[in-house]
């Protein structure tokens, strides 16, 4: 079952475990479409995977020692922008949403982020084509509308007795409308911006980040 997905040299026990959990999170009509395998350089006992559907990108990381697995997930039309950069030693894969929201993977195998790149913008592509079928109908339900309106049906004449004058209406002042507060800051987005720009400035790893993120996202 989980053979498709090791063509790339995945580590068949991550796969494994990150499939079977992958199996209860499909919605209907969603498709596995690709699982990367994070492999450290020394010790590789709880890898990082990504993996791709036909509707979403998830992220797992191992917890508790191995035998629990936190995961974060975009759909595809919240993502933004896909990024692949190969290092000496593996590559990097990640994203960003529209809130601004980054999540990544390091140390992947090289063939396998470019794979992840490939189907993710394969799916921004479709997302984007199937965007752009809905602003067309939802354009051509507004034209149909403004036109009805323009021309309505005619009815036939028929002649009524002239109706008494009513004597004109009392004004009612309008009511008074209280400008709306000023929404707070997402809180969420502060945090995760000062998260980065500790990452950024070198003061914690790529695996703190993502940790850390992740605990963020879990709790909001």
């Amino acid at each position: 079952m989980i053979d498709k997905f090791l063509r790339e040299e995945q580590d068949p026990k991550a796969v494994e475990k990150v499939y079977s959990r992958l199996i209860d999170l499909l919605t209907t009509g969603e498709e596995i479409i690709y699982i990367a395998v994070q492999k450290k350089p020394l010790v590789n006992l709880f890898p990082d995977c990504i993996a791709i559907t036909n509707k979403r990108v998830l992220f797992f990381t191992p917890a508790n020692l191995g035998l629990s697995i936190k995961f974060v997930d975009f759909v595809w039309k919240d993502v933004v922008d896909v990024f692949t950069k190969e290092e000496i030693i593996g590559a990097v894969f990640s994203v960003k949403t529209t809130i601004g929201t980054e999540m990544g993977v390091d140390y992947l195998p090289k063939v396998q982020a470019r794979k992840l790149y490939q189907y993710a913008q394969e799916r921004k592509e479709a997302e984007r084509e199937a965007r752009r079928l809905r602003e067309l109908e939802e354009k051509r339900a507004e034209s149909g509308s403004i036109q009805m309106e323009q021309h309505p049906a005619q009815s036939a004449f028929q002649p009524t007795a002239p109706v008494a004058q009513q004597p004109p209406a009392t004004p009612v002042p309008a009511p008074v409308v209280t400008p709306p507060e000023e929404p707070k800051k997402d809180e969420l987005t502060e945090k995760l911006k000062k998260l980065k720009t500790l990452f950024e400035n070198g003061l914690i790893s790529q695996e703190d980040y993502n940790q850390k993120k992740l605990e963020l996202l879990s709790d909001f």
